[in-house]
């Protein structure tokens, strides 16, 4: 599936978009932009891929992505020919990294706010009452200007950096780089894993890399990751085999050697077991086009 780089105007007096999207809200194109977006459906169910990640939306629910991650929102039939009787809508923030200058995120008190603006990079669900809140800011937000806004927005920040009502959507093998602030340790590993992930990397390899025992090893990645070294670089490689599906023209076989998979059977049993259908399906359902999602 070709992907687009999307821009959005922007009012000169102002450092950040905020806008309305009704109807056919959001481009029914697999794309994506150097701004940071968050999005709330306030009207409206259906679709959406955010990276690797497939799922499904309903009114109120509410994801912020990172720059370039890829996406797209696809509305219902119902919605798309005019049956569901009401109208889709959703209320969007756009803003770029340097929204606020090249050094303002740099300053202390903006930490955790860094920490948040690193795991975006695979799109985060927010749920619970952090969504609610933000919900309600992003509904203000519509009516408000100058300084006003802006306080909002640090508000919905805030929010955020205090809540653990979210997950993550995109694999990490999805993206190419990993900005969240671990130790330099952590930085290696991950960084070794990234470059080398579509060859074998033996557990001597890697807990070199970290300047451990492979035991040792072992201990330490399970408490950072939260799975095994074996699962996460399975993980990393089905992101990437997900990527290789939608962007390229490659047959399976093709996408599971370049992922780093030297056997088909195991490829499509790891991709069955992380993403719950074969590759082909996979394939399938990122392909479906407005003209088909209508018919459904």
């Amino acid at each position: 599936m070709k992907i687009i780089e999307q821009r959005l105007p922007q009012d000169y007096d102002k450092s950040f978009i905020v806008f309305q999207e009704r109807g056919q809200f959001f481009p029914y194109q697999w794309h994506y932009h150097p701004e940071y977006e968050l999005v709330l459906v306030t009207q409206s169910t259906g679709r959406r891929m955010v990276g690797d990640h497939i799922g499904y939306f309903d009114k109120g629910d509410l994801v912020f992505m990172g720059p370039c991650l890829p996406h797209v929102w696809v509305n219902d039939a119902r919605y798309m020919n005019g049956r569901a009787g009401q109208i889709a809508n959703a209320i969007v923030i756009q803003f770029k990294p340097d929204f606020l200058g090249d050094k303002f995120l740099l300053i202390p008190e903006m930490e955790r706010v860094r920490y948040l603006l690193g795991l975006s990079s695979r799109g985060l669900h927010i749920h619970g009452n952090a969504r609610d809140k933000i919900a309600l800011l992003m509904g203000q937000m519509l009516e408000m200007n100058g300084i006003q806004r802006l306080a909002t927005l640090f508000s919905i920040f805030d929010t955020l950096v205090r809540t653990s009502d979210y997950e993550m959507l995109s694999s990490p093998g999805y993206i190419q780089h990993t900005r969240l602030d671990y130790s330099n340790r952590i930085d290696r590993v991950t960084e070794h894993i990234m470059r080398n992930f579509d060859r074998e990397i033996t557990l001597k390899e890697i807990a070199s890399v970290a300047g451990m025992a492979v035991a040792t090893f072992c201990i330490f990645f399970k408490e950072h990751y939260r799975m095994t070294f074996v699962e996460y670089i399975n993980t990393i490689r089905i992101g990437y085999a997900c990527k290789l599906l939608a962007e390229s023209s490659l047959n399976i076989m093709e996408v599971a050697y370049r992922s780093g998979f030297n056997n088909l059977g195991n490829f499509n049993k790891r991709f069955r077991s992380v993403k719950r259908m074969t590759p082909t399906e996979y394939r399938k359902q990122i392909e479906v086009t407005p003209k088909t999602a209508a018919a459904l």
